[in-house]
Protein backbone atom coordinates (compact mmCIF):
# COMPACT_ATOMS: atom_id res chain seq x y z
CA UNK A 1 0.00 0.00 0.00
CA UNK A 2 1.33 3.42 -1.02
CA UNK A 3 1.53 6.53 1.05
CA UNK A 4 -1.31 8.19 -0.93
CA UNK A 5 -3.50 5.21 -0.36
CA UNK A 6 -2.58 5.28 3.26
CA UNK A 7 -3.26 9.02 3.35
CA UNK A 8 -6.63 8.61 1.71
CA UNK A 9 -7.37 5.82 4.00
CA UNK A 10 -6.27 7.84 6.96
CA UNK A 11 -8.32 10.81 5.82
CA UNK A 12 -11.35 8.67 5.52
CA UNK A 13 -10.86 7.28 8.95
CA UNK A 14 -9.60 10.50 10.54
CA UNK A 15 -11.41 13.77 9.57
CA UNK A 16 -8.73 15.94 11.17
CA UNK A 17 -6.03 14.41 9.02
CA UNK A 18 -8.19 15.02 5.92
CA UNK A 19 -8.59 18.71 6.75
CA UNK A 20 -4.88 19.16 7.28
CA UNK A 21 -4.17 17.47 3.96
CA UNK A 22 -6.67 19.73 2.20
CA UNK A 23 -5.09 22.81 3.70
CA UNK A 24 -1.64 21.68 2.63
CA UNK A 25 -2.77 21.00 -0.95
CA UNK A 26 -4.48 24.38 -1.10
CA UNK A 27 -1.31 26.10 0.16
CA UNK A 28 0.77 24.34 -2.47
CA UNK A 29 -1.65 25.37 -5.23
CA UNK A 30 -1.81 29.00 -4.04
CA UNK A 31 2.00 29.12 -3.82
CA UNK A 32 2.29 27.83 -7.36
CA UNK A 33 -0.23 30.44 -8.61
CA UNK A 34 1.59 33.26 -6.74
CA UNK A 35 4.95 32.21 -8.15
CA UNK A 36 3.50 32.18 -11.65
CA UNK A 37 2.02 35.70 -11.23
CA UNK A 38 5.34 36.98 -9.80
CA UNK A 39 7.28 35.62 -12.77
CA UNK A 40 4.73 37.17 -15.14
CA UNK A 41 5.10 40.55 -13.42
CA UNK A 42 8.88 40.22 -13.58
CA UNK A 43 8.71 39.40 -17.29
CA UNK A 44 6.47 42.42 -17.87
CA UNK A 45 8.92 44.63 -16.04
CA UNK A 46 11.78 43.30 -18.14
CA UNK A 47 9.93 44.11 -21.37
CA UNK A 48 9.83 47.82 -20.49
CA UNK A 49 12.48 49.68 -22.55
CA UNK A 50 14.77 51.22 -20.00
CA UNK A 51 17.56 52.09 -22.44
CA UNK A 52 19.04 55.55 -21.96
CA UNK A 53 20.07 57.42 -25.10
CA UNK A 54 22.77 60.02 -24.70
CA UNK A 55 22.56 62.70 -27.39
CA UNK A 56 25.90 64.11 -28.43
CA UNK A 57 25.86 67.90 -28.15
CA UNK A 58 26.15 69.65 -31.52
CA UNK A 59 29.69 70.51 -32.45
CA UNK A 60 30.86 73.85 -33.76
CA UNK A 61 29.34 74.92 -37.08
CA UNK A 62 31.39 74.28 -40.17
CA UNK A 63 33.55 77.24 -41.10
CA UNK A 64 32.41 79.20 -44.19
CA UNK A 65 34.19 78.35 -47.41
CA UNK A 66 37.26 80.46 -47.95
CA UNK A 67 36.74 83.53 -50.09
CA UNK A 68 39.16 83.57 -52.95
CA UNK A 69 40.68 86.91 -53.80
CA UNK A 70 39.39 86.87 -57.38
CA UNK A 71 38.43 90.19 -58.99
CA UNK A 72 34.92 90.55 -60.34
CA UNK A 73 34.66 89.99 -64.06
CA UNK A 74 33.42 92.78 -66.25
CA UNK A 75 32.54 93.50 -69.84
CA UNK A 76 32.58 96.29 -72.38
CA UNK A 77 29.49 97.62 -74.13
CA UNK A 78 29.33 98.16 -77.86
CA UNK A 79 26.88 100.89 -78.84
CA UNK A 80 25.75 101.37 -82.41
CA UNK A 81 26.10 105.08 -83.27
CA UNK A 82 22.93 106.87 -84.30
CA UNK A 83 24.81 108.66 -87.09
CA UNK A 84 27.27 106.74 -89.22
CA UNK A 85 30.52 108.75 -89.28
CA UNK A 86 31.91 109.68 -92.66
CA UNK A 87 35.50 109.58 -91.45
CA UNK A 88 37.45 106.57 -90.24
CA UNK A 89 38.15 106.82 -86.51
CA UNK A 90 41.75 106.34 -85.38
CA UNK A 91 42.69 102.72 -84.83
CA UNK A 92 45.30 101.61 -82.36
CA UNK A 93 46.94 98.58 -83.94
CA UNK A 94 48.83 97.86 -80.72
CA UNK A 95 45.64 97.44 -78.69
CA UNK A 96 44.92 93.86 -77.66
CA UNK A 97 41.41 92.62 -78.43
CA UNK A 98 39.93 90.04 -76.07
CA UNK A 99 36.47 88.73 -77.09
CA UNK A 100 35.79 87.77 -73.45
CA UNK A 101 35.63 91.48 -72.65
CA UNK A 102 32.38 91.61 -74.64
CA UNK A 103 30.68 88.54 -73.17
CA UNK A 104 28.08 90.57 -71.24
CA UNK A 105 29.03 88.83 -67.95
CA UNK A 106 30.09 90.75 -64.86
CA UNK A 107 30.19 94.47 -64.23
CA UNK A 108 29.71 96.81 -67.16
CA UNK A 109 32.79 98.83 -67.93
CA UNK A 110 35.21 96.23 -66.58
CA UNK A 111 37.29 93.55 -68.21
CA UNK A 112 37.00 89.77 -68.31
CA UNK A 113 40.24 89.56 -66.34
CA UNK A 114 38.61 91.56 -63.56
CA UNK A 115 41.02 94.45 -63.91
CA UNK A 116 39.23 97.80 -63.94
CA UNK A 117 39.70 99.90 -67.06
CA UNK A 118 42.54 102.38 -66.73
CA UNK A 119 41.67 105.89 -65.71
CA UNK A 120 43.26 107.30 -68.88
CA UNK A 121 41.09 105.26 -71.27
CA UNK A 122 39.46 107.34 -73.97
CA UNK A 123 35.79 106.62 -74.77
CA UNK A 124 33.59 107.47 -77.70
CA UNK A 125 30.66 109.78 -77.14
CA UNK A 126 28.16 106.98 -77.84
CA UNK A 127 29.12 104.95 -74.75
CA UNK A 128 29.25 107.65 -72.05
CA UNK A 129 26.35 108.56 -69.79
CA UNK A 130 26.77 112.32 -70.27
CA UNK A 131 28.46 113.78 -73.32
CA UNK A 132 30.86 116.70 -72.99
CA UNK A 133 29.23 120.11 -73.33
CA UNK A 134 30.90 123.28 -74.58
CA UNK A 135 30.64 125.89 -71.82
CA UNK A 136 32.70 128.78 -73.16
CA UNK A 137 34.96 129.66 -76.08
CA UNK A 138 35.90 132.77 -78.06
CA UNK A 139 34.41 133.23 -81.55
CA UNK A 140 36.19 131.01 -84.09
CA UNK A 141 38.78 133.06 -85.98
CA UNK A 142 38.19 133.63 -89.68
CA UNK A 143 41.51 134.09 -91.46
CA UNK A 144 41.43 137.48 -93.21
CA UNK A 145 42.82 136.26 -96.54
CA UNK A 146 40.33 133.40 -96.70
CA UNK A 147 37.46 135.71 -95.82
CA UNK A 148 38.51 138.19 -98.49
CA UNK A 149 38.80 135.38 -101.02
CA UNK A 150 35.32 134.12 -100.12
CA UNK A 151 36.55 130.72 -99.01
CA UNK A 152 33.89 129.08 -96.87
CA UNK A 153 32.84 125.69 -95.66
CA UNK A 154 32.99 123.38 -92.65
CA UNK A 155 36.04 122.57 -90.57
CA UNK A 156 35.81 119.43 -88.41
CA UNK A 157 38.25 119.18 -85.52
CA UNK A 158 38.77 115.88 -83.75
CA UNK A 159 40.18 115.99 -80.23
CA UNK A 160 40.04 114.48 -76.75
CA UNK A 161 38.23 116.29 -73.94
CA UNK A 162 40.04 115.43 -70.71
CA UNK A 163 38.54 115.07 -67.25
CA UNK A 164 39.05 118.80 -66.54
CA UNK A 165 37.06 119.89 -69.56
CA UNK A 166 40.00 120.96 -71.71
CA UNK A 167 41.05 119.70 -75.14
CA UNK A 168 44.31 117.83 -75.02
CA UNK A 169 46.83 119.63 -77.29
CA UNK A 170 48.40 116.41 -78.56
CA UNK A 171 45.01 115.07 -79.69
CA UNK A 172 44.01 117.95 -81.99
CA UNK A 173 43.49 116.78 -85.53
CA UNK A 174 41.75 118.43 -88.49
CA UNK A 175 39.74 115.72 -90.26
CA UNK A 176 37.83 117.99 -92.65
CA UNK A 177 38.56 121.45 -94.00
CA UNK A 178 37.76 123.51 -97.10
CA UNK A 179 41.24 125.05 -97.01
CA UNK A 180 44.42 124.24 -95.02
CA UNK A 181 44.57 127.91 -94.03
CA UNK A 182 41.86 127.20 -91.41
CA UNK A 183 43.83 124.49 -89.62
CA UNK A 184 46.19 126.47 -87.42
CA UNK A 185 43.63 129.13 -86.33
CA UNK A 186 41.10 126.47 -85.44
CA UNK A 187 43.63 124.58 -83.30
CA UNK A 188 44.54 127.78 -81.48
CA UNK A 189 40.87 128.43 -80.84
CA UNK A 190 40.34 124.89 -79.52
CA UNK A 191 42.95 125.33 -76.78
CA UNK A 192 40.86 128.19 -75.32
CA UNK A 193 37.58 126.25 -75.23
CA UNK A 194 36.19 124.92 -71.95
CA UNK A 195 33.86 121.92 -71.73
CA UNK A 196 31.87 120.15 -69.09
CA UNK A 197 33.62 116.76 -68.87
CA UNK A 198 31.91 113.60 -70.02
CA UNK A 199 30.59 111.31 -67.30
CA UNK A 200 30.49 107.52 -67.19
CA UNK A 201 29.28 105.54 -64.18
CA UNK A 202 29.49 108.62 -61.98
CA UNK A 203 33.03 109.70 -62.85
CA UNK A 204 34.58 112.07 -65.38
CA UNK A 205 36.23 110.33 -68.33
CA UNK A 206 38.18 111.27 -71.42
CA UNK A 207 36.16 111.30 -74.62
CA UNK A 208 36.80 111.70 -78.35
CA UNK A 209 34.80 114.57 -79.86
CA UNK A 210 34.29 115.92 -83.36
CA UNK A 211 33.81 119.69 -83.36
CA UNK A 212 32.29 121.16 -86.54
CA UNK A 213 32.95 124.85 -87.28
CA UNK A 214 31.08 126.40 -90.18
CA UNK A 215 32.65 129.37 -92.00
CA UNK A 216 30.68 131.50 -94.38
CA UNK A 217 31.51 134.86 -95.93
CA UNK A 218 29.04 137.68 -95.32
CA UNK A 219 26.73 138.46 -98.17
CA UNK A 220 27.16 141.84 -99.87
CA UNK A 221 25.07 144.49 -98.21
CA UNK A 222 24.54 142.46 -95.03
Amino acid sequence: MTWDQQSRGSSLTNPAVGAVSLVMHAAVILGAIGATLKVARRDAAVRVDTAVVFLEPPGPSAPPPPQLDVPVQGFQTVVVPAVIPTDIPPINLQEHFDPRDFSGSGVEGGRASGVAPPQDEVYREEVVDEKPLLLSAPPPPYPHLLSEAGVQGRVVLQAVVDTTGRLEPGSLKIVQTPNPGFNSPVKQWALKALFRPAMRQGRAVRVYVNLPLDYSTPRPGS
